[in-house]
């Protein structure tokens, strides 16, 4: 069985994760909803 206290003891932060959470934040990512609403003004001629 796990043992959740050692295994927090083991645990260290990594300083990656806040990094890409700082690039991730500041770059404007297009998703699926950008995409068909884009696909669909073009499909109307706007």
């Amino acid at each position: 069985m796990i043992d959740y206290e050692k295994e927090l003891e083991k645990y260290e932060f990594s300083h990656e994760v806040e990094q890409v959470e700082e690039v991730v934040n500041q770059t404007s990512l297009t998703d699926m909803t950008d995409i068909v609403r884009e696909l669909l003004f073009e499909s109307r001629g706007q």
